[in-house]
């Protein structure tokens, strides 16, 4: 198996070299955590371009940057080496030169001179917006970013014309790196190692999930062994970093609501929200609420890790180096494949919403959970022609059968939504399941038109389509 160079981003490069093309001057902003393919991104926009500049920033001195930037810039654009070293003159003399100049790993220009965003929007404002310029801003600290850039306490509020919140790859991307055709495989694959490109790339493409699983995230000299830990002292630094660690212990292991996650870390509930509001703001964590609730009106909240390979380490890495070193190759087979399934489940949730769109076509309002009570439904579609697509998720050994068809049911029964064209929705079911149906339910499907069965193998087929 060979890796792909690169895959998909085409609504991103599409936009970027649309820009790029613009004769209106372009302020963009590219921003996102780390190790998502940022700079990659940027790099396959301008590699057939002759009049881009791309500079990485370092974290040095500004005068050291500055020198840095020049030598890069006078490669494409000779007369910036004449410049004089300062950001407002060497940004007016490309400006004119009409560039495409691209400032990666911005924050650490803002670290070094915060008075930067202000140098650029007093240029900006006065020379550059008259000109076929576009300048590129590209951070991995998304705090900076937002802070700094995309404030409205920002200098450079309202400048932009752009901004692309770079994702993680989606699971029909993401499986051209995992080294696996069979449908299961390449959903437990995603389970782990999700769609960040750089833990795509650590894949060995030789190896079994158990294999890649252990020698890169378990065994203590693996390339993924410490990352959420590295991506977390980057972003918060040494700011008690121990309490973030145990609020996504918490949620890994399954505290997802916020009196849970409070208890579990020893954090006054009313502090909660102030780190869970850090942790969403990094992408890592990610509030759900009942599906056919409004975000501003309910106090129903529960909290889950939005990046698998986070979620897999918080449950079976942290705080469990020394029983990793002791178990050493043995660590996949006795510490995680008794829970494997079982973690899997929420992952197969993920993955079955996400799937919906194309296993069941419709134009939904939304997808996600619900739960009221006793009640809890795994997925649950609220489709713009007024029906309610009601299912159930179920990543175990055995088969589903007509009993969990009618625990989906009366569950449905339970849910409260009423259409935009009023009345009561016609209801739609979809049972999803690791290992089939029973021949009872696989009758009950074929009698009726408002069942649907769907196991890793169509769930898979309708992300390729």
């Amino acid at each position: 198996m060979v890796q792909p160079r690169f895959v998909n981003r085409e609504t991103e490069l599409d936009t970027l070299q649309s820009r790029f093309r613009s004769d209106a001057a372009e302020l963009l902003v590219i921003y996102g955590r780390r190790r998502l393919g940022k700079s990659a991104l940027v790099r396959e926009a301008i590699q057939d371009a002759d009049d881009a500049v791309y500079w990485q920033a370092t974290e040095e001195t500004p005068e050291a940057q500055l020198a840095n930037f020049v030598a890069t810039a006078s490669e494409v654009f000779p007369i910036v080496d004449d410049i004089q070293r300062d950001w407002e003159a060497l940004l007016r003399t490309l400006g004119r030169e009409d560039a495409v100049v691209v400032l990666d790993e911005f924050p650490y220009l803002v670290q070094s001179d915060d008075a930067l965003p202000s140098k650029i929007q007093r240029v900006w404002d006065l020379h550059l917006e008259d000109t076929a310029m576009t300048l590129v801003l590209v951070g991995s600290s998304i705090s900076v970013m937002e802070e700094k850039v995309l404030g409205g306490g920002s200098p450079l509020y309202g400048r932009r014309t752009a901004a692309i919140d770079l994702p993680p790859l989606s699971l029909a991307d993401a499986r051209q790196f995992y080294p696996t055709d069979d449908p299961d495989t390449t959903i437990q694959f995603w389970g782990v190692f999700g769609g960040t490109p750089y833990y795509l790339r650590a894949l060995t493409p030789s190896a079994s999930l158990p294999e890649n699983i252990h020698s890169h995230v378990l065994s203590e000299h693996g390339v993924l062994h410490n990352e959420p830990e590295f991506l977390l002292r980057t972003e918060f630094g040494i700011r008690e970093p121990q309490t973030y660690y145990t609020i996504l212990r918490a949620i890994a292991t399954g505290k997802r609501e916020a009196n849970e996650i409070a208890n579990f870390a020893g954090v006054d509930s009313n502090t909660l929200g102030t780190y869970l509001s850090k942790l969403r703001r990094l992408r890592l964590v990610e509030r759900d609420i009942p599906v056919t609730d409004s975000p501003n009106a309910t106090r129903k909240s529960r909290y889950r890790l939005k990046e698998p390979l986070f979620r897999f380490w918080f449950r079976y890495v942290y705080g469990q180096e020394e029983k990793l070193v002791q178990l050493g190759d043995d660590a996949y087979e006795q510490l995680v494949e008794p829970s494997f399934a079982e973690y899997m489940g929420s992952m197969f949730e993920i993955v079955c919403q996400e799937a919906l769109p194309s296993l069941v076509p419709k134009t939904y309002q939304g997808i996600g959970y619900w739960w009221h009570r006793q009640h809890e439904l795994d997925v649950v579609g609220l489709a713009s022609d007024g029906t309610l697509v009601a299912g159930e998720c179920k990543y175990t050994s055995r088969t589903m059968t007509e009993g969990d068809l009618a625990d989906l049911e009366r569950s449905a029964e339970q849910i409260q939504w009423t259409p935009d064209g009023g009345g009561e929705p016609p209801v739609h079911y979809c049972c999803f399941c690791r290992s089939g149906f029973s021949d009872g339910l696989h009758a009950a499907a074929d009698d009726r038109d408002d069942i649907s069965l769907f196991t890793p193998d169509e769930i898979l087929t309708s992300s390729r389509a």
